[in-house]
């Protein structure tokens, strides 16, 4: 039997992590294939079909997909995915919301953000905040799971020649509505997506101060991050914490200014490439994960990285 990769997009562009599930589908099995849902999203189907690996693509274009509502987007999953072995989503936001109402549809056990693929039911992901891995057997029927993106790489976007074939199913569960969204607007990369990511920590005092690193950020081309103490404190909004709570992130190089390394934060970013740590205490949990630690104060040589740069 195929999988089915649930696209993610905007219903304009097909986003990065869905390149990284079908990294992992392909790993399950060779038939892939890719559901675009949502409304007025032909060129999202388009770009799904160029993607390496993927054999063919399914277009659900209606009205009730537009915002991608869990209550309604799950009864299409659930109503296609019955003719598939596996269905598989990145573990970011919107797939850790539909994809948990798939499975009780389906009345199988979810796997949740698997690392690696050890054959087509058997599963490796992180528990205990990433300090053990179990390794995962499923006997269900249709597999459900979410894929954490850093653990696989991105498919090619280019070099594909899947098929689009238009499904006409249409779902409205009737229990939700959309009513608006409060997107921020930035020039910089997404945290997920940044190749660079410098983040702050409650050791940055205030949400004012966090502009040292803005301005480090902006120099290196690198995406805004924060802990989740920095976030409690009312330093910085939600949408830009790192940690097992927040976003994962593996970037090619991440710094962490005021940060101490909570087990919740280094969950979220341990998988980097390279880690570089500011912090004046030499005892913080940080520097054991770092490959290059700083004990200094932040507010003296965080600016004088900025003038270097």
């Amino acid at each position: 039997m195929a999988i089915l990769v649930i696209a993610e997009h905007d219903n304009s562009t097909l986003k990065a992590a869905t390149l990284n599930a079908v990294t992992a589908a392909t790993q399950m099995g060779s038939d892939v294939h890719v559901l675009v849902a949502g409304a007025g999203c032909l060129a999202v189907a388009e770009q799904a079909a160029n993607v390496q690996g993927v054999s063919q693509v399914l277009l659900a274009d209606d009205a009730t997909y537009e915002h991608q509502l869990a209550e309604n987007i799950s009864l299409l999953i659930a109503e296609l995915g019955k003719d598939y072995s596996h269905i598989v989503v990145p573990a970011t936001t919107s797939g850790k919301n539909f994809m948990p109402r798939v499975a009780a549809l389906l009345d199988v056990a979810q796997i949740s953000e698997i690392v690696r693929v050890d054959s087509a039911d058997t599963f490796d992901r992180p528990i205990y905040a990433g300090n053990a891995i179990a390794t995962v057997q499923s006997l269900d029927a249709i597999k459900v799971i979410t894929v954490r993106t850093t653990g696989f790489d991105a498919a090619s976007a280019e070099g594909g020649n899947a098929s689009i074939q238009s499904v006409s199913v249409s779902h409205n569960a009737g229990t939700s509505a959309y009513v608006g969204a409060q997107i921020v607007k930035s020039d910089r990369p997404e945290l997920t997506s940044a190749r660079v990511v410098i983040s702050g920590g409650r050791g940055m005092g205030n949400g004012e101060n966090f502009a040292l690193i803005e301005k480090v950020a902006d120099k290196l081309g690198a995406a805004v991050g924060a802990s989740r103490a920095a976030v409690d404190a009312g330093f910085v909004p939600n949408d830009m914490q790192v940690g097992q709570t927040g976003k994962i992130v593996a970037p090619d190089l991440y710094i962490a200014v005021g940060i101490s390394g909570a087990i919740q934060h280094l969950a979220g970013m341990k998988d980097s490439k390279v880690i570089v740590a500011i912090n004046k205490d030499e005892e913080a949990p940080i520097f054991q994960v770092a490959d290059y630690g700083l004990v200094a104060d932040l507010f003296d040589v965080v600016p004088k990285l900025e003038q270097l740069l």
